[in-house]
């Protein structure tokens, strides 16, 4: 079909949902809008999918959202006997509602959904997938992309993301499906028949926070220091605040500044151009507050808090990012 034809039917296959029909009908006279939304589907790969939030096959949205699934479950059944998913998000636009529509369409197609009560990052997710010894999980981010985006990860039960074979077949469950061919049950149907299950705080959160602290080298060094080091942290209005200045405090670094402007979820990332802690500019307020506390380090966390950047003092005083190798150095 063409765009103008995938267009009309998206218009007539959704006709009940008001809020799609009036974005699809404000864009009836922009035909290069029109292209831009339906001339393909978003592309699924080894790091799942990602695009711009809206109406539209080449769009992150529900429909898309739950295509995707109802392919992971096709993939998953035809796979595993019983599977069971886990589910995360981050703080981003319609990421609670996409992670919710990810969990009843799995529960829909008879997989057992565990689907987190609150925003976790990237790292939980990838440990509850095997603390709970589940057979995928799905997290709901556009990582370090801008506020307009939201994506759909998929990981393995190693919980590291799927590889290239399995993202093929994945892929393949999905190509094969229409947009209105994603099964979805009630949520309180799901709960009641036991496919649907919120991971509270503690249920894992304490668990991987234990596992964390064992990798510490020196636990000693960073008690007594501890004490005196200044450290300001931002998480960029992501996921990384409570599990971040948590671990912080139980290692023993009670000196943790966090900016206070970045410190709750904003999905609009209202004072970032980009909520990347690669991107120099990330830490400008970082190193304001540093600068006041008299901090020697910086610390920034993306939005679903898989990417640290850091920044530290050089012999002049002045702030200098380090380099993703460096830092891998230093680890």
């Amino acid at each position: 079909m063409s765009y103008r034809d995938t267009y009309g039917a998206w218009l007539r296959d959704f006709a009940s949902d008001a809020e799609t029909v009036a974005e699809l009908k404000a864009i009836e006279n922009d035909p290069a809008e029109m292209e831009d939304r339906f001339y393909r589907g978003l592309s699924f790969g080894t790091a799942g999918m990602r695009g711009v939030l809206g109406a539209g096959t080449n769009r992150m949205n529900v429909y898309t959202v739950g295509r995707a699934t109802q392919g992971l479950a096709d993939y998953l059944n035809a796979h595993v006997s019983a599977p069971t998913v886990v589910i995360a998000y981050d703080s981003r636009r319609k990421s609670a509602d996409f992670a919710l529509e990810t969990a009843l369409v799995l529960a829909a197609n008879g997989i057992h959904a565990k689907l987190f009560d609150a925003l976790r990052p990237v790292p939980i997710l990838s440990f509850a997938v095997r603390h709970l010894k589940a057979d995928a999980g799905v997290v709901i981010t556009a990582s370090h992309n801008p506020p307009q985006y939201n994506g759909y990860k998929v990981y393995g039960p190693d919980g590291a993301q799927i590889g290239p074979e399995t993202a093929d077949e994945v892929t393949a469950a999905i190509d094969a499906l229409s947009y209105t061919q994603a099964r979805r049950m009630d949520e309180a149907e799901a709960r009641r028949k036991g496919l649907l299950t919120i991971i509270g705080n503690g249920d894992v959160d304490d668990e991987y926070i234990r596992r964390v602290k064992t990798l510490s080298i020196n636990p000693e060094i960073v008690r007594e220091e501890g004490k005196t080091l200044k450290i300001v942290y931002t998480p960029l209005h992501g996921s990384g605040n409570v599990p971040v200045r948590r671990i912080l405090k139980e290692i023993g670094i009670t000196s943790v500044s966090v900016v206070k402007e970045q410190e709750l979820p904003d999905p609009d990332f209202s004072t970032l151009k980009v909520p990347n802690p690669e991107d120099p500019a990330a830490f400008a307020l970082a190193m304001k507050l540093a600068d006041e506390v008299g901090a020697e380090v910086c610390f920034a966390t993306d939005p679903d808090c898989d990417r640290l950047g850091v920044a530290v003092r050089d012999h002049g005083g002045a702030f200098r990012l380090l380099t993703g190798n460096q830092i891998g150095c230093l680890m």
